[in-house]
Order: C-alpha cells, then structure tokens, then sequence
C-alpha cells in the first residue's frame, strides 16, 4: 500500500513534465549558445558572410537558420575580432565585447525553441506511458515509437512559425505585412508551402530521435541495474544522455550534412526569389513601405 501511494506521488503530472522540459532547454540554450556563437564568428573571420548568405545557428535545442542581412559590421556575426582559435576567441570576446556577447542571437530563436522543447519532450513522456501501459510486454522498442512520434509532432508544429520567424527577420516586415506575404504564399502554392524545409528536417531528426531514446532508456536500465538503484540518479541519467546523445550524433552526421545543405541552399533561393518578387511589387502597393 505504501508503496503504491510513494510512486503514485513520484509520478509527474503533464504541468510538471512541461516546467521541466522548458527549465531543461532553457539550461541547455544558456550552455551550448556560447559555443555556437565562437563557430559562427570563427566561420565568419575565415569566410565573410556576404549580403543574403545563410548559415546555421543552433540555439541547442534546434537549428535556426539565419540570412546575412546587409554588409556592414553591426551585426552580431560580423563583428572583426582577429580570433587565433577557439580559446582565443572566447577571451577576446568576453574581454573587448562583454560576457552577454557570448548569448549573440538567442533571444530571437528561443521563441521557436522553447515551445519545441516544450511539446517534444512532453509529449514523448506522455507516449512512453500510454504504450507501456497498452503493449505492457515487449516495451523494448517503446522509446523508438515515442521519440519518433513526438520528435514528427514538434517539428510539425514548430516547422511553418520557425520558416516566418525567420522569413520576418530577413525582410523586416511588420505583422500586417508579414500576413499578406504568408497569404499570397498560401494562396499561390498552397499551405504545404508554410512546411517548406521540413523533409530535410525530419530526415535527420526522426532517426536521431529514434536512436537517442532507444539507447537512453537501454543505458538507464542497464546503470540503474549496476547500481542496485530503483530510480535512475541524476548522473545516471546525465551519463545515459550523453552516451546515447554522442551516439545518435555521429550515426546521423551524414544526415545533419545533407539537412544543413538542403536548408541554406533553400533559403538563400528563396531570399532571391522574395528579393525579385518584392520589387516587383513595389510599384503597385504605394502605400506599404
């Protein structure tokens, strides 16, 4: 009896497993940021990004990708700093730019990130327990099932806002000009058009995903079993992800390759296009700036 009741209390409501997961991405952003802006500038020092060139910034949770907006030196990933390396970098610009410059960029990405992290992370919880509860046996494959579904629902979710965050970023459109643009898009090509990018995506997500969960939940059982412990430890776990994470990591690089090509390649054409298309409507919309 006592028993029941002790993990009837252990069980984390769906609010407490979304308060996690957002605590947890916000946590991984503030850790893994800094080290993407040090690639980013250290990419930019050796190859200058020029007017609507794209690359890729990882905010830890998910990729973004950002177009180079003009020439001049303002921006956060075009600043000069004469870098020699990695470590060189990150003293130079803790030194001359402040520690916040370390965090260059976030902001702006944690919006999509977060309700990605949130709904990803949540919902594999949810799903892990519904089919343990249903199959009951044979749960092995159980966290394959749970982290592919979940990790397709976030990304389909997430997938058209991430493309107008960063459609509104590149061409500063205000919200009333945001809409026309995404309803001329709808209306021309329809709404699968709002998930442009989206197969490149899933083709490198699902497997890792599919991986991660499978070897995590492996290596948390297999730890916990070592240990003689009923509930995997904080360092169980932290050494379960990581292990499984690094694994999955390298396993679908060639994914992650094709995935980052295929999506700046997109975006660089589709900044040409609105580019070509903005000027040409130009001169029969007098009134939009």
């Amino acid at each position: 009896m006592a028993e029941t009741s002790d993990s009837s209390l252990e069980k984390p409501t769906i609010i407490q497993q979304a308060m996690a997961s957002c605590c947890g991405a916000i946590i991984t952003s503030l850790l893994v940021s800094p080290l993407d802006v040090i690639k980013t500038r250290l990419q930019a020092q050796s190859n200058p990004f020029p007017k609507g060139k794209c690359f890729v910034y990882s905010s830890g949770l998910m990729d973004h990708i950002c177009v180079c907006e003009n020439g001049n030196s303002k921006a956060w990933y075009k600043k000069p700093g004469n870098f020699k390396g990695t470590l060189d970098a990150f003293v130079k610009i803790i030194r001359i730019e402040g520690i916040k410059s370390l965090w260059s960029g976030l902001p702006p990405t944690l919006i999509m990130a977060l309700p990605n992290a949130i709904i990803y992370f949540t919902l594999y919880d949810q799903l892990h327990e519904a089919l343990k509860y249903r199959l009951k046996k044979g749960d092995e494959y159980i966290p394959v099932l749970a982290g592919s579904l979940s990790r397709f629902s976030s990304l389909t979710v997430v997938s058209p806002l991430e493309l107008i965050r960063t459609r509104m970023q590149h061409r500063k459109l205000s919200y009333k000009q945001l809409y026309l643009c995404v309803s001329t898009q709808v209306a021309a090509d329809g709404w699968f058009s709002l998930w442009r990018g989206w197969s490149s995506t899933v083709l490198r997500d699902i497997p890792f995903s599919a991986m991660y969960w499978y070897n995590y939940e492996r290596f948390k059982k297999m730890m916990c079993k070592q240990v003689g412990a009923h509930e995997p430890t904080f360092l169980i776990a932290f050494t379960s992800g990581a292990a499984s994470g690094s694994i999955a990591a390298v396993i679908t690089q060639p994914f992650d390759v094709v995935k980052t090509h295929r999506q700046t390649a997109l975006w660089e054409s589709e900044t040409l296009e609105s580019k070509s298309l903005f000027h040409r409507g130009t001169p029969h919309q007098p009134g939009q700036l």
